[in-house]
Order: C-alpha cells, then structure tokens, then sequence
C-alpha cells in the first residue's frame, strides 16, 4: 500500500483512506483473474437497504478479448491515459428491488449510493492490495449500457480504472502537475450540527 504521511498530517483518519488517490499514469502490465476479483470482492461486503445490493460489476482485463470494446466507451480524454491501466468495472445497479409481500419490482431509492459503497470499498481493497484505482464518469453511457448487455432497470454509474503507477512523465505537460494527492474541503465545510450551514462566501 502507498502512503503519504505529509497528506492532511496529523489526521485522525485511517491511513489506508488516506492513502488512496486517483492517478492517471499506469504500467501497461497484466492483472490475473484472481488479482481482480480479489479486489471486487471487497465491494460485495457494502451495506445495501434490506440488503439488497443492488450493485454489479462488469469487468475487462487488458489483453483479453472484452478490453477494447469496454475501453472504447470512454471519452477519448480518459481514454487515452487508461489505455495503459490492467482492468476497467464498469459499476451498475438496479433501479429497482422487488417487494417483500407481493414479489413485483418496486422502486430502489437508494441503489445508487449503495452501488457508490460498493465502489468505495473496490477502490480501498485495492489500494491495500497494491494496485491504484481511478473512477471515472466519463464515458458514453449508453453505448455501456447496451455493450454490458444491461437490463432496462439498471443504470451504470461509473467505471473504475485499475493499475500499477506509472510514471509521470508519460503523461502530458498539463496532466503532469495534477498527479499527486489531492486535498479536500475543511471538515468545517463540510459538517454541521443541526441543520444546513451555508459555507462562507470568498472575497
């Protein structure tokens, strides 16, 4: 696992969360079918409402006959730098689970955030695992949804990019700069007690 203990120092919060970021620059080298669903495992242990996980993970490992086709749907900005990643999941949901009395599929309000649950702990397994992880979402969401062959009650939200670091070089001048952890909001911004807080205007 890759650390950076100069990131937020002196943050209570676990390092393996702190650890995780989204490069852009990855090895083109090859990651072994039990490598991968090592890592997508993690996301089948996600809370769902009434357990319904509602999550899917549709994958493609480089140098497999489904990889190109999945790559294809991205736009060609992050296409071009995840080319050189070892698997692409794609993760969907169901927009729909059925009813507890009478069996007939009614609304899942909360299949999206379940289904980003599941993506969370994908990406913080495989940190832990060595690899690194960038999600994306953007790509061409309808042709995804036709490729993966999903049904028409469910959504694909996002795809994550999988890999090993490569170096910063390979990428271009204006990406170069950017690949680094990045920081976040103040909690003050983020949190408060009772009610909404607006946060305080910039001058």
């Amino acid at each position: 696992m890759t650390s950076f203990p100069d990131r937020e120092a002196g943050s209570q919060v676990a390092p393996f969360i702190l650890a995780r970021w989204s490069p852009r620059a990855f090895i083109p080298d090859d990651i072994t079918q039990k490598e991968l669903l090592t890592i997508l495992d993690a996301g089948r242990w996600a809370p769902s409402a009434y357990n319904a996980q509602p999550w899917r993970f549709i994958y493609a490992r480089r140098g497999t006959p489904d990889w190109d086709r999945l790559l294809s749907w991205l736009i060609p900005f992050n296409r071009g730098w995840a080319e050189n990643a070892s698997a692409l999941v794609y993760i969907a949901s169901r927009t729909v689970t059925d009813s507890a009395s009478t069996g007939e599929p009614i609304e899942a309000p909360s299949h999206a955030f379940d289904a980003g649950a599941a993506s969370v702990l994908i990406q913080l397994q495989a940190n832990q695992n060595g690899w690194h992880t960038h999600p994306v979402s953007g790509f061409n969401k309808e042709l995804a949804h036709a490729g993966l062959e999903l049904p028409e009650d469910h959504v694909v939200h996002a795809a994550i990019i999988i890999g090993h670091r490569g170096a910063t070089s390979q990428l271009a001048e204006n990406l170069q700069e950017r690949e680094k952890p990045s920081a976040r909001l103040p909690l003050t911004t983020l949190a408060s007690e009772g009610r909404f807080i607006p946060p305080a205007p910039v001058v």
